[in-house]
């Protein structure tokens, strides 16, 4: 099957020898790729922790750092391991290059390579990143970047583990009124801005968003990323939505757009909870589930009767650093509680 030409892309040829470096080097820029060399593996590692590559031509046998380590290091890394490595090896050294496949290394060819086979197998390896690349973006289109990374290095597993983690959720006020009031298209725009503006905190603190429940949002800090931090995070997060939403409704009243002021309650508790897949080998999504995840529900429905925009429980409210101020409410009953739960205010 003929491989049609690939774009133009960036490669790194890592190689010993400078008359097969040279010959690699302008063999590859002669298709219109931007091409970079290392002389060992030592140098290899060190650009491809520096700048970024589409794919590497690795030799086996160097100084240094051989190819075996070069290889090692790259699947050990996140930020390196979705790299095609195509191995060039002399025709002795096939058992080499077994095992350099199998420790994943994309393709191979031999010394001096032909240069039409050299250009075949760098189009297939470039279009296999392509296509992973394309499926990486999908993934992150309908789940979060975290769960898609999750699922391309690990692979899907229904069931879960125990972790400690901090549950947020977020609700739009009074939009099923405005929506009643408004055109369709523009209540989904404003819907879809509120998200963004939550989505970009929730990210710039390592939280995950997992549902989108109506108008509200439910999010995690901690899992499936751990984050020692996970509680403090969650509320800098909470504060950060509400000074970005009042940007937003300020924005909006200069604008002359007619929109009341958008309010948005915040519930967030912290503790143990179950995380992993549900649902069938056909159709499953991530998710944590427990008493904790019920209570940060239960803390934004309470927003409405104290008239406080983010509500925490005392598990937060420990792991908070002394700088973020909190208050005392009186102790609540919550549905599905046997005990009152102590209420805490960010102020």
């Amino acid at each position: 099957m003929f491989n049609p030409p690939s774009p133009p892309a960036r490669l790194l040829v890592v190689e010993d020898n400078p008359l097969n470096r040279m010959f690699l080097v302008k063999a590859l820029q002669a298709h219109g790729h931007q091409v970079l060399s290392a002389e060992n593996g030592s140098r290899a590692v060190e650009l491809l922790r520096r700048e970024s590559f589409d794919l590497v031509l690795l030799d086996i046998i160097m100084p240094e750092m051989d190819g075996f380590a070069v290889l090692e290091i790259m699947v050990q890394d996140p930020l390196l391991r979705d790299i095609p490595v195509l191995v060039v090896s002399a025709g002795e050294e096939l058992d080499s290059v077994v095992r350099c496949i199998e420790m994943g290394a994309e393709d191979y060819l031999t010394k001096p390579p032909n240069p039409v086979l050299l250009q075949a197998r760098v189009n297939a390896c470039l279009e296999k990143k392509r296509l992973r690349d394309q499926q990486r973006k999908l993934f992150g289109t309908f789940t979060t970047h975290e769960i898609a990374d999750q699922l391309l290095a690990k692979g899907f597993e229904l069931g879960g583990e125990h972790v400690r983690a901090s549950a947020m959720f977020c609700d739009v006020r009074n939009f099923t009124t405005l929506a009643e009031s408004s055109d369709p298209r523009e209540t989904i725009e404003l819907l879809n801005g509120l998200f963004a503006l939550i989505f970009s905190a929730v990210g710039r603190h390592g939280g995950m968003i997992n549902q989108i429940q109506g108008d509200g949002v439910l999010s995690f800090f901690g899992a499936p990323l751990r984050q020692p931090d996970h509680a403090e995070q969650a509320v800098r997060a909470a504060r950060e939505i509400l000074a970005d939403l009042e940007e937003f409704n300020r924005t909006a009243r200069e604008d002359g757009s007619g929109y009341p002021p958008i309010t948005i309650g915040i519930g967030i508790a912290t503790g143990k909870m179950v995380a992993g897949y549900v649902g069938t080998r056909d159709r499953a999504f991530f998710t944590c589930l427990g008493d904790t995840v019920n209570l940060a529900a239960r803390l934004e429905e309470h927003t409405k009767a104290v008239n406080r925009k983010i509500l925490i429980d005392k598990f937060t409210q420990e792991a908070l650093p002394p700088e973020i101020k909190t208050s005392s409410l009186r102790a609540e009953l919550f549905k599905g509680k046997t005990r009152p739960i102590q209420v805490y205010a960010v102020d």
